[in-house]
C-alpha cells in the first residue's frame, strides 16, 4: 500500500513539474541500475522516463527527463522502489590534461634537443624519430635494459578508453585490433580524425614528417604540443585543431614504445575537445572486459566518484582485467576517480629528475606509484609526433609495463595475475616523493620484473 501510494504521487508529481511543451524542453540523462530489463521499463514508466539505450544488459540503462524535474526531486521519487536500485546523472568527465587553466606548466617549445630530433630509426619494424625511441623516460624507468620480444606485451590486449587512436599512423597501425567509438556507436577503428572536418583531416594525413623536413612546434594546450613539419603547420594556420585532438593516439604511442607486441584497443568515449560523459566511460570499460581487454588504461578523471563507474570497474576486476588511471593534474593530495578505486593503480607523475611534477595529484590514497610524465615524445595522428605533460602520459607507460610483466610469465600463470599482484611487482620500484605522496615510488621495470617473475615462479 506504501508504495502504491508512492507511486501514485511520483505520478502526480511528474504532471505537476511537467510543463505543456515538453518536446522543446531540454533533458537530463540518467545511469539506471535496475535488476532487469522488464524493471527498467516499469521504473521508465512509473517516472515519466524515456531508456535511451542499454549501457549494460540486464541491469544498466541510459535514461532521460526532462530538466523540469530537478534530479534531486527525481532521486526521491525513486528512493525505496524495488525497479531502481540505483539512478545517477549522467555527469561530465575531462581528460585529465582539460582540467588546469591557470597554471601553465609547460616550458617554452622545444624543450630539449632530443625532443625535435626527427633522424629515423628502426623501431619494431618500422622507422621512428630517434627522440621518441631514446627518450629519456626509457632510461628512467630501465625499459630500454628489459623490453624484448619475449617480455613486451606478446598476448596482451591494451584498451585505451580515450579521444580515439589513429589507425593509419605507421607507428601503431600493426598494434591496433578494433575497438568502438561510443561516441557514434561504431564498431571498428575508433579515431578523433572524425571529430576535424576533412580537409584539416586530409593536410595532416599527408605529413612529410619522414623526410627530416624542418619540424616546426604548435601548442595545442597547456600540456601538448605537436610537432609538425613546416608545410603542414602553414595549412593549419588559421584552422586549429580541437584542443585535445590526439589525446588517444598519443597515449597509445607510449603504450606501444614500452609494450611493442601488445595489442592496443581504441574505445573513443571522448571528444576531440577532451569531454565525455560517464555513461560513455561505463560503457567503454564493459566492452573493454567483454572483448578480450587484458588491461584497461583510463586517462581522465572524476571529482566525485560514480556508482555505475564503480561498478564497472568491479566486473572488470573479477574479470582479470587490470584497471590503470592517471591521478589528474590538480597538482593537490585530492581524491579523483577512478585512480582512487582500491582495485585500480592511479598513477602521478615525475619529470626526468624523478621529482614529483608540480602539477601531479599526490598522496598515498590515490598514487600506487610514479612515472615519468613531462616532456614525454610521443605519436600524433597523421605520421606526427607530440610532446605531452601530465599523468595521462605517465599512466600509459604503467599501462606499457603492466603488458610487459603479464607476457613474462608462463602463460598458464598470466591469466591468474590479478590487480593485487600487479600492484606488488610495481611496488618494487625507485624511492622518490616525501611520505608516500607518490606511492610505492617511481616506476622500475627491472625490479618489477624480476620480482614478478620470482613471486610466480612454478615450483
Amino acid at each position: 500500500m506504501k508504495l502504491l501510494f508512492k507511486l501514485l504521487l511520483a505520478g502526480s508529481l511528474l504532471l505537476t513539474w511537467l510543463p505543456s511543451k515538453t518536446s522543446a524542453q531540454s533533458v537530463n540523462s540518467y545511469i539506471l541500475h535496475s535488476p532487469s530489463l522488464t524493471q527498467a521499463q516499469a521504473a521508465c514508466q512509473t517516472y515519466g522516463l524515456s531508456m535511451v539505450s542499454a549501457i549494460r544488459q540486464p541491469h544498466t540503462y541510459l535514461v532521460q527527463l526532462t530538466t523540469a524535474v530537478p534530479p534531486t526531486v527525481l532521486q526521491q521519487w525513486v528512493n525505496g522502489d524495488p525497479n531502481v536500485k540505483h539512478l545517477e546523472l549522467d555527469k561530465n568527465v575531462a581528460v585529465p590534461e582539460a582540467v588546469l587553466t591557470d597554471t601553465p606548466y609547460v616550458p617554452p617549445m622545444p624543450v630539449t634537443t632530443y625532443a625535435t630530433d626527427s633522424h629515423l630509426v628502426q623501431l619494431y619494424g618500422t622507422t621512428a624519430w630517434l627522440g621518441y625511441v631514446q627518450q629519456p623516460a626509457m632510461y628512467a624507468t630501465t625499459a630500454s635494459t628489459i623490453i624484448q620480444p619475449n617480455a613486451s606485451g606478446t598476448g596482451i590486449v591494451v584498451a585505451v578508453i580515450d579521444t580515439g587512436i589513429d589507425s593509419q599512423n605507421p607507428i601503431l597501425t600493426s598494434s591496433l585490433v578494433p575497438g568502438y567509438d561510443f561516441t557514434r556507436n561504431v564498431a571498428g577503428y575508433a579515431s578523433d580524425l572524425a571529430d576535424i572536418n576533412q580537409s584539416t583531416a586530409a593536410i595532416l594525413e599527408q605529413s612529410t614528417a619522414t623526410s627530416l623536413a624542418s619540424i616546426q612546434v604548435v601548442r595545442l594546450n597547456q600540456s601538448t604540443a605537436a610537432m609538425l613539419d613546416q608545410s603542414t603547420a602553414a595549412m593549419l594556420d588559421g584552422n586549429p585543431l580541437p584542443s585535445h585532438f590526439g589525446h588517444g593516439t598519443m597515449v597509445a604511442g607510449l603504450i606501444h614504445l614500452f609494450a611493442p607486441t601488445a595489442k592496443i584497443m581504441p574505445l573513443k568515449a571522448f571528444n576531440a575537445d577532451g569531454t565525455a560523459n560517464v555513461s560513455n566511460i561505463v560503457a567503454a570499460i564493459y566492452y573493454a572486459a567483454d572483448h578480450g581487454a587484458r588491461i584497461i588504461n583510463m586517462s581522465f578523471e572524476l571529482s566525485d566518484g560514480s556508482d555505475a563507474l564503480l561498478r564497472a570497474i568491479n566486473n572488470a576486476t573479477r574479470k582479470g582485467v587490470i584497471c590503470i588511471a592517471s591521478a589528474g593534474n590538480d597538482g593537490q593530495e585530492t581524491l579523483v576517480y577512478p585512480a582512487a578505486y582500491g582495485n585500480v593503480i592511479g598513477v602521478g607523475a615525475v619529470n626526468q629528475q624523478s621529482q614529483m611534477s608540480s602539477f601531479s595529484n599526490h598522496g598515498s590514497d590515490i598514487v600506487s606509484l610514479a612515472a615519468p610524465g613531462e616532456a614525454l615524445i610521443t605519436t600524433y595522428p597523421g605520421n606526427h609526433y607530440a610532446a605531452a605533460w601530465g599523468t595521462s602520459f605517465s599512466s600509459a607507460l604503467v599501462a606499457g609495463t603492466t603488458a610487459d610483466l603479464l607476457s613474462a610469465i608462463d602463460q598458464n600463470l598470466s591469466p591468474l595475475m590479478r590487480t593485487a599482484d600487479l600492484q606488488r611487482a610495481v611496488s618494487h620500484a625507485n624511492l622518490c616523493g616525501n611520505a608516500g605522496s607518490m606511492g610505492a615510488g617511481c616506476l622500475n621495470l627491472n625490479l618489477a620484473m624480476q620480482f614478478f617473475k620470482g613471486m610466480n615462479m612454478p615450483h
